[in-house]
């Protein structure tokens, strides 16, 4: 009896030495169970979540545009215009972290789109931030704010001003195309589409895209009217040019598919305070709790990411029908 227990556990312990040490793996950022499952193979059902959404189906849907241009300190404390286009870097600060801190989510004109398209939600109270004319110190001092807060933008670059002492260089585009910030057309010179001739407000338009579109290597849907100066034409010039939405001076929170190539925005004006500021978001869109599956995840190279979503760029006939007639707007 002895000596067969003494066999068993020689056998025992031979099997066991055959078995190659099994090493813990470090985790990539922070990879959950079901990800790490299906890195190895398997697949689980991604636990539900709940969130706050902007459910499908409005024709018209309430989203601050904000408006920006410069982010420092004026200069020159007699020039009243500079003062009122600039907003400090302490005030965007503060205005950013109040937007975070109170449940506001940034999505960008892609995002506002598709949602109304009819192929996408919204998040809870969405803002799109915008900065126009495409000043350096969109990327020197409001970049690095917004990617901190992990928020989207929109910059309107005038495509002939990239490289000019007070303008975005090449690079800062890029990079900023790179990291959460959609680049958009503003002209080639910063012109009065409006007061210009025919042919040179088609330059304006097709070359500002076409000039952009190069640099970024891919395509720009999204315009912004120097000024916010407007007509009839000029519309036209925009949609034939292969633009699918367009922004306005003109104030409102009000937006829809028909509207898009007049999207009307909320400015914000140096020295404003943060009450003003909170009040001139107006009253957010009505929403929803819903329960969503967590993002699928995917390897790539050793990571992981989140699959890209896409959006079909025309919205659906019920929604062009109703587009209202043009009207000049003055800024």
């Amino acid at each position: 009896m002895l000596i067969a227990l003494a066999v068993a556990a020689i056998v025992q312990a031979a099997t066991f030495s055959d078995v190659a040490p099994v090493r813990a793996q470090p985790l990539v950022g922070s990879i959950t169970r079901p990800a790490v499952a299906a890195l190895r193979g398997r697949t689980t059902a991604p636990a539900p979540v709940s969130s706050e959404i902007v459910p499908p189906g409005r024709q018209s849907v309430r989203v601050p545009i904000l408006m920006y241009h410069y982010i420092r300190v004026n200069p020159d404390p007699r020039d009243k215009v500079g003062f009122n286009l600039s907003v400090t870097p302490a005030d965007f600060t503060q205005q950013m972290d109040w937007l975070a801190q109170h449940g506001y989510h940034p999505v960008d004109f892609d995002d506002l789109r598709g949602y109304l398209m009819g192929h996408a939600n919204l998040p809870s109270r969405p803002v799109v931030l915008t900065f126009d004319d495409g000043y350096r110190d969109m990327y020197t001092t409001a970049f690095p704010v917004l990617r901190a807060h992990g928020f989207k933008a929109v910059s309107y670059v005038v495509s002939g001003f990239v490289g000019s002492p007070s303008s975005v260089t090449v690079d800062q585009v890029q990079q900023m195309n790179a990291n959460g910030i959609e680049i958009g057309a503003h002209t080639v010179s910063h012109a009065d589409l409006t007061r210009i001739s025919p042919a040179e407000r088609h330059r304006e338009v097709f070359d500002s895209k076409a000039s952009l579109e190069a640099l970024l290597g891919h395509p720009v849907l999204d315009f912004c009217y120097p000024s916010g100066r407007v007509d009839d034409a000029v519309v036209r010039e925009v949609e034939a040019a292969g633009f699918e939405t367009a922004t306005t001076t003109q104030p409102g929170v009000l937006h829809s598919a028909g509207d898009r190539f007049t999207w009307t925005r909320v400015r914000v004006g140096g020295g404003e305070p943060l009450d003003q500021f909170v009040a001139n978001l107006g009253q957010s869109e009505p929403t929803e709790v819903v329960q969503q599956p967590r993002p699928r995840l995917t390897p790539d190279r050793g990571g992981l990411r989140q699959l890209p979503v896409t959006f079909p760029l025309r919205p659906p006939p019920a929604a062009l029908a109703e587009a209202p007639a043009t009207t000049e707007l003055i800024p």
